[in-house]
């Protein structure tokens, strides 16, 4: 769950301009929406220095030419959305909701049996995320960093950390695990 290094990654870009990140197993990740400055004329390159604009928002809904149906709708549908594969952030992001969420719902005094299933939950996971780097990112904090899966608590906070080292990585702002159950369990207000 952390960034790539160039040796892990190919970077092209699509006809409709936007990045294509392939792994080691050559499996694409579509940067959905956004374009590169390539792209739009000012020359960038690849994804670390590229200039992106998301547009999916003003176009979602635009109706298409052919039919009345929004352009967003898969065709023959009523409901399901025409709706990109996630790329590398989007994953992330409902990745780590998904893990903090979990540990929100983790029980306080949880038995044997609950302990060595999230500790196995954690090591399959590391395995079969879908980002390659990622996952071997993960797995690397994991053999290092044990999952604490004594209480909520510990695997709150272990969860935190795991989160801030990857932010470390990306270069964003760590949160406070001190706030950790205002954000997972228990809310702000």
């Amino acid at each position: 769950m952390s960034n790539n290094t160039e040796t892990d990654k190919q970077v092209n870009i699509g006809p409709s301009g936007r990045q294509i990140i392939y792994d080691e197993d050559g499996k694409p990740f579509f940067v959905t929406g956004k374009l590169t400055s390539e792209k739009s004329g000012a020359g960038a390159g690849a994804m670390a220095g590229a200039t992106t604009v998301d547009m999916s928002d003003q176009t979602k809904d635009l109706p298409s030419a052919a039919s009345k149906e929004p352009a967003n709708l898969i065709p023959g549908s009523k409901s399901f959305t025409k709706v990109d594969p996630p790329d590398v952030e989007e994953l992330g992001r409902s990745s780590w909701t998904l893990l903090h969420s979990i540990a929100a719902k983790y029980p306080n005094r949880p038995s044997d049996t609950q302990k060595q299933e999230m500790k196995q939950f954690m090591t399959i996971f590391s395995h079969v995320y879908p980002c390659n780097w990622c996952a071997k990112d993960f797995e690397k904090f994991i053999k290092q960093n044990a999952p604490k899966v004594e209480s909520k608590e510990a695997l709150g906070r272990w969860l935190c950390k795991a989160h801030n080292e990857v932010n470390r990585k990306l270069k964003k702002e760590e949160f406070n695990c001190d706030l950790w159950k205002k954000r997972w369990v228990d809310g702000w207000e």
